[in-house]
Formats: structure tokens, C-alpha cells, sequence
């Protein structure tokens, strides 16, 4: 379904967000059983291929006291390169994961529907290169219940992208 007629269905982060992105036309939400909402019963669910699924975990560092916070989207049959690549492109010494409660916290969003689309401004997105070869890739919508559907190209014109090839290894 357009996600602009069922904003109901994504977090208010997202909706906001979708409301004024050149290319939220072109997205797509479909309603899931939150039980499904991790990629792992998703992609064996429905027979989604985890080249086209794209799992958005976030990542934080710190150099000189500034804190530094990433989300990074990866193809599912992928992790985020974090203590390499991540690493560097932020400029710290240590990056890690953020915690669950942090992440949900501070991103508005629940686990396991975390999405690049509607973060929090001052977050760098890095986006892996492959998935914006994707004709369609399946993200979260900031809830569990739901699922986006985005072009991949539309994935490097997000706000703030980042597109990095090797992201996800």
C-alpha cells in the first residue's frame, strides 16, 4: 500500500519524515505480524531474498568528549562492518553498538522496526552500496507491525546519506 495513505502504520518519526521526502511517493508499507518483524522470520516467512531486506542497526563513538552516533543500513546477509569501516568513517577510536534500551530511547523507535527513514537529526546515515542496486528493499517503519517497501536508488537520497561500498560484510 502507499505509505503516504497509511502513515497509521510507521512511527511518527517516520511519517514526519516521509511527509516531506522528495521520493516518499514512491514507497511502499505492508502490516506484518510483529513476530515477524525480525528479518530472520521475515525473510523464511514470506521467501524474501536477504540481499533485498535491509536490517538498520546504530552504531556510537566518541572522540574528544563529542559523541557520535550512525545508523547503518546493511543487506541482511550482511553485518555492519562497525570495528573497521564504521570506525573510521566516524573518526573514533571504539565504536558499539547502542543498547536496546538506548536505541529505542533516543530514536523514537521500537526494536526490531528501526528504520533510516525519520532519525534523529544530527545521526549519520551510511547506507551500504549494494542495496541501492536493489530494485526494492524491505526496511523497518519504526514498528514492529509494518515494513516499508523503497526503491533502493531512493535509499542514497534519504537526508544525510551516506552510500559506502563494503559496509556490510
Amino acid at each position: 500500500m502507499p505509505v503516504l495513505d497509511h502513515l497509521d502504520l510507521v512511527a511518527p518519526s517516520t511519517a514526519e519524515a516521509l511527509r516531506s521526502w522528495p521520493y516518499a511517493g514512491q514507497v511502499g508499507v505492508c502490516e506484518i505480524d510483529p513476530d515477524l518483524a525480525d528479518t530472520a522470520a521475515l525473510t523464511a516467512a514470506f521467501d524474501l531474498p536477504l540481499t533485498s531486506s535491509g536490517n538498520c542497526v546504530l552504531v556510537a563513538g566518541s572522540r574528544g568528549g563529542d559523541q557520535r552516533i550512525a545508523a547503518c543500513v546493511v543487506p541482511a546477509n550482511t553485518r555492519a562492518d562497525v570495528n573497521t569501516l564504521v570506525r573510521r568513517v566516524l573518526d573514533v577510536r571504539k565504536a558499539s553498538f547502542l543498547s536496546m534500551d538506548r536505541a529505542v530511547a533516543e530514536s523514537g523507535m521500537e526494536y526490531g522496526g528501526i528504520t533510516p527513514v525519520g532519525l534523529p537529526a544530527g545521526w549519520r546515515l551510511l547506507v551500504d552500496a549494494a542495496l541501492t542496486g536493489e530494485d526494492v528493499v524491505c526496511v523497518g517503519s519504526g514498528l514492529r507491525r509494518s515494513k516499508l517497501l523503497i526503491p533502493g536508488p531512493a535509499l542514497a537520497h534519504l537526508p544525510g546519506a551516506e552510500v559506502i561500498d563494503g559496509l556490510g560484510r
